[in-house]
């Protein structure tokens, strides 16, 4: 397993027996968003809409996954427990979604790598913690890649990383080709209401320029991956795939039995808090 320590869990009834804290962190008791939108200007960018709240290092800022905003339930559960410890928190919609600028069909991945480091370089000081949704996964790996000094720990929720290439290259060749020609693929998913996401082919076609599954990664911060084995979207294989190309020796894998893609019942939200947590204190002890 090439020194690092994978652990397996299967989290089964909200695996209380997992995390024992003594802090009496209420992030459920209401998801009301209490930090205002605001948003940052950028040199001939859009603008990205964020809302924010100062506190102690290490700070935590969430990558929301491919399709969602920053008003998703996870975003506000880590917001609501950063203001609980003190702790600085930052959530963002990427370029042209949710309530920031920009036109959505044009986007690229390393687009919105621009805007997660936008928000890094511009609204954070000190070491952070990048919790990242599905594709928000890839993108922390790629943002730790850019900002080694900047990067405490990484958190990944189904982590999608190289999905949307990968996924594609396993279909036909016929179907490619026809995506190729219409200029869009229509990925069926049970994520949103419409059933399928309509992604653009320059979109896949510059996703593959930010793969990363092929050789090894150079990150060496702490690294947590948590994927549920029940996710129809996104493998859980995927986070056993990125754990084994990982430098860093210190790299949890957490599976959780009955979970989902969106990984939000009550539980699975407990889990990523509670490994944010987990973090908080390993880092802040060192």
């Amino acid at each position: 397993m090439r020194g690092w320590w994978k652990r397996i869990v299967e989290f089964k009834h909200g695996g209380e027996f997992l995390y024992k804290h003594n802090r009496n962190i209420s992030i459920f008791a209401a998801c009301r968003q209490k930090s205002s939108v605001q948003f940052l200007s950028r040199p001939n960018l859009p603008k990205l809409a964020y809302q924010s709240l100062k506190g102690k290092n290490p700070g935590v800022v969430y990558l929301p996954g491919f399709g969602t905003t920053m008003a998703a339930q996870k975003a506000i559960a880590l917001e609501e427990f950063c203001k609980s410890l003190g702790h600085a928190f930052i959530r963002f919609d990427y370029t042209g979604c949710g309530a920031s600028e920009g036109n959505n069909a044009e986007c690229t991945l390393g687009r919105w790598k621009k805007d997660v480091l936008s928000v890094l370089d511009e609204l954070t000081k000190g070491p952070q913690i990048l919790v990242g949704s599905s594709m928000g996964g890839w993108l922390m790996l790629l943002v730790a890649l850019s900002r080694p000094d900047r990067i405490a720990a990484l958190v990944g929720v189904s982590t999608a990383a190289d999905f949307f290439v990968s996924a594609y290259n396993r279909l036909p060749i016929d179907v490619r080709k026809e995506i190729e020609d219409a200029g869009e693929w229509k990925l069926y998913t049970r994520q949103i209401e419409e059933g399928v996401y309509n992604i653009q082919y320059s979109f896949i076609k510059e996703a593959q320029n930010h793969c990363l599954l092929n050789s090894p990664i150079p990150i060496t911060c702490p690294v947590r991956l948590i994927h549920g084995m029940k996710d129809e979207d996104v493998p859980w294989q995927i986070s056993m795939q990125v754990a084994d190309r990982l430098l860093s020796t210190d790299v949890d894998v957490i599976l959780r039995k009955h979970g989902q893609h969106r990984m939000t019942e009550k539980d699975d939200i407990k889990l990523m808090v509670y490994t944010v947590d987990d973090l908080i204190d390993k880092l802040t002890t060192l």
